[in-house]
């Protein structure tokens, strides 16, 4: 908004750090597109500093030719404002701010368009839902999956402040067929059951 604040969100990026050190350990080359970290990145990554969607947009379009597997683990903003002030803003006695925001470019959707083959480049979002139950959480997942034109999707209900910075994590990842697996842990070790996922899938277009 101005120098002093920004619009965020409760994201602390463990997954995404747990994606990291799990890839790592697994062997995999790991470029990390970050913003907003809570955690200490492992040794052994490349990093590249990001700050808004825009950002990550334009990272994600420099790198993806070079990846074999894209792992959007990443609560990117979906609204960003229309104007932002060069300098802080200051209370003016009127009891009200009025904000205008714009929609920020779809990410992940652009990725999932651009990527060509073969082999096939494996791309994976999530989704974190406000989701009544499974069945309402499976429904938007679907949804978004079929929006979105990745492989995988990893869902989230983060209801009720689940999830975001907290050590455990409960996932559904899914594909356009069907519910590929569930997991639920502390974050390291849900994040080699999405490796997992991943490998699968891999194989599956390989064969």
């Amino acid at each position: 908004l101005d120098p002093v604040r920004f619009l965020g969100n409760a994201s602390s990026g463990r997954q995404g750090v747990a994606l990291a050190r799990a890839a790592r350990l697994r062997g995999a080359q790991v470029t990390v597109v970050a913003a907003h970290l809570s955690e200490p990145l492992p040794a052994g990554v490349d990093v590249v500093q990001v700050s808004s969607t825009a950002d990550l947009a334009e990272a994600m379009t420099r790198l993806q030719p070079e990846a074999d597997v894209l792992v959007m683990a990443v609560a990117a903003a979906d609204f960003t404002p229309a104007e932002t002030s060069a300098a802080k803003i200051k209370k003016d006695g009127s009891g009200t701010l009025d904000l205008q925001l714009t929609e920020t470019i779809d990410v992940l959707g652009s990725l999932s368009a651009r990527r060509s083959g073969p082999p096939r480049q494996v791309i994976v979002g999530f989704a974190a839902e406000t989701a009544k139950d499974d069945d309402d959480l499976l429904a938007l997942g679907l949804a978004k999956l079929a929006r979105k034109g990745c492989d995988l999707l990893v869902l989230n209900n983060v209801s009720g402040g689940a999830v975001f910075g907290q050590p455990d994590n409960t996932i559904t990842i899914i594909d356009p067929d069907r519910v590929v697996l569930t997991a639920s842990g502390d974050k390291a070790a849900v994040a080699h059951r999405i490796w997992d996922a991943v490998v699968a899938t891999r194989t599956q277009e390989d064969s």
